[in-house]
């Protein structure tokens, strides 16, 4: 009996501490539940090397152990009963920080990521080369050193303000840091001259950020052709002291504007005059060689990275005119003076020589001469010498002239001043005598022993008529010399006669022109009739005009 009492009480005390424990563990449960962890902020952006400020609250009413995990430097700065603040120090790479709060015996934790981010403040672009040939592939890169998060990452490559390639870093792991591009090009003539950049952008509003752009310095990219040898042209024999001129040029080349040319004469440099047009280039330049023998002009073109250069060899030589003399440059007439001809000092070898007139050539390295008695004739007479140098298998010739001036005495000839001269009376008139001699001669004349103007046209009058004498006078001496001058009046019936002369000329001339339209086939008969009459008519006219005279002469006109 009291095995069975035993018993009951024992189930009835398992049963009792049955529903105590179910008791505790339902409260247990319904104070865990309540009991909640936040972290603020909720998102964590931060700049690199910046700080941040966590805060950690808890909705338990009497919170048991709390705090925060992190391997960043952290410093609580403030709490309460259900929160914990803490400032987060040189924030410089992404993290996750765990926040915790025990209730009950109960912890929970919450997480918080943060990440960290570096603008794209430096980009740089590089074109490889920066000088490239036509047709050959050159490399435009461009990289950012230092920007974070790469996922959020887009650099664009620009020639001019066309894209040329875009690329983001969804793939790119994030521990390398470093963003970069890279393409390459094939160069084509339009490429000359542009200009090249990359433009970086991050962008973080999926993190609650912004958007941070930045942009490289622009590259200028040098396109070329520049395959040819220049070539240079000059006089292969080059006279000391005499200017020639040089020139250089360049084909096949582009730009050939932008072609640089040195030219040097020896060690001489020398100031080239550029010039181009289309895809060719020249320089011109003056040379003037100072020393003798065999020298070399140089001619050197550069473009960009490149530079061709060209060698001619060149012969100087000395050369100078002929020295040619004459004894007595201004002689009387009748006297001897020597004609010499003779080579430069300066020129070598000794040339050969042939003076004009000389009996012979001289012998080599001698000059040439000639012994002239001088004439009037000889005044004005140009003498030449000629000398001939033989340089690098080619011929060359100098030649002096010089004038000879001989003096003689005024001289009156009949054909500058006639003794007989004829005025037609009414006509504006000038009495004609040019006088000869050297130094020049002056001329007077006189007619009634008053000085006659001879520069001045005179209206022919009877009064005229007369005789007029004129005298040449030089510092050699004079001469003086009659000239008798008549008047002829026009009368009635010569009048009449030329009258009657051009009306039959006239209608000679009409008849004529009428059978030439009608009558072809006589054409060269017909034609032959007012010739005729033209010349008759002419005779009639000098005999007319040689009795006038006659008349005139014999009652003193």
């Amino acid at each position: 009996m009291e095995g069975i009492v035993w018993n009951q009480r024992r189930n009835l005390f398992i049963k009792d501490l049955f529903v105590f424990w179910s008791l505790y563990l339902f409260i247990q449960g319904a104070t865990e539940g309540l009991f909640e962890v936040s972290v603020w902020p909720d998102q964590a952006l931060v700049k690199f090397g910046q700080s941040l400020m966590v805060n950690c609250s808890t909705t338990c009413p009497d919170p048991g152990p709390s705090g925060i995990d992190t391997f960043l430097k952290k410093t609580q700065v403030g709490k309460g009963p259900q929160w914990k603040e803490f400032l987060l120090e040189d924030v410089t790479e992404d993290s996750i920080l765990q926040c915790f709060f025990s209730c009950s015996g109960i912890q929970k934790d919450t997480s918080l990521g943060i990440v960290v981010y570096q603008p794209p403040e430096q980009v740089i672009l590089e074109l490889l080369p920066m000088w490239v040939a036509l047709d050959e592939v050159f490399t435009v890169k461009c990289h950012v050193p230092r920007v974070a998060p790469l996922e959020n990452l887009t650099l664009t490559l620009l020639q001019g303000n066309q894209e040329l390639h875009r690329k983001n870093f969804m793939s790119v792991a994030v521990a390398s840091q470093r963003a970069e591009v890279t393409i390459s090009v094939r160069a084509q003539r339009e490429d000359h001259r542009c200009n090249f950049s990359c433009h970086a952008e991050l962008d973080l509003s999926s993190h609650g950020g912004g958007l941070f752009q930045s942009s490289s310095a622009s590259k200028v990219l040098q396109i070329f052709e520049f395959s040819q040898h220049p070539q240079i042209w000059v006089s292969p024999l080059l006279e000391v002291g005499t200017a020639e001129t040089a020139s250089c040029e360049m084909a096949r080349v582009f730009p050939a504007k932008e072609v640089v040319f040195q030219m040097f004469l020896g060690d001489q440099a020398l100031s080239p005059f550029l010039s181009w047009e289309g895809d060719t280039a020249w320089a011109n330049a003056t040379v003037r060689a100072m020393e003798t023998g065999d020298q070399e002009l140089s001619c050197l073109a550069s473009l960009g990275p490149m530079e061709q250069t060209t060698r001619e060899p060149v012969h100087v030589y000395s050369f100078p005119p002929p020295v040619l003399e004459i004894e007595e440059p201004y002689p009387l007439a009748g006297t001897d003076t020597n004609v010499t001809c003779a080579g430069h000092v300066l020129t070598s070898p000794t040339p050969t020589l042939r003076l004009q007139g000389a009996p012979d050539n001289p012998a080599p390295g001698e000059p040439a001469w000639l012994l002239l008695t001088t004439r009037e004739e000889d005044d004005g007479r140009n003498f030449s010498c000629e000398a001939s140098l033989e340089v690098q298998g080619q011929q060359l010739i100098k030649t002096t002239t010089v004038q000879l001036h001989v003096l003689y005495k005024p001289r009156l000839e009949e054909s500058s001043c006639p003794g007989n001269q004829t005025w037609m009376e009414g006509m504006e008139q000038m009495l004609v005598c040019v006088p000869e001699g050297n130094p020049t001669p002056s001329l007077v004349c006189t007619w009634k022993g008053m000085m006659f103007d001879l520069e001045v046209p005179q209206k022919a009058t009877q009064n005229h008529t007369g005789t007029y004498c004129c005298t040449a006078t030089n510092q050699l001496g004079s001469v003086s010399k009659d000239i008798a001058l008549i008047v002829q009046g026009l009368d009635v019936g010569f009048g009449s006669t030329i009258f009657i002369i051009i009306i039959v000329a006239l209608g000679v001339g009409v008849i004529t022109i009428a059978l030439y339209l009608n009558y072809q086939p006589c054409k060269r008969e017909r034609r032959k009739l007012p010739y005729r009459q033209k010349e008759k008519n002419k005779d009639e006219e000098s005999q007319f005009a040689v009795q006038q005279a006659e008349t005139c002469t014999t009652h003193n006109c």
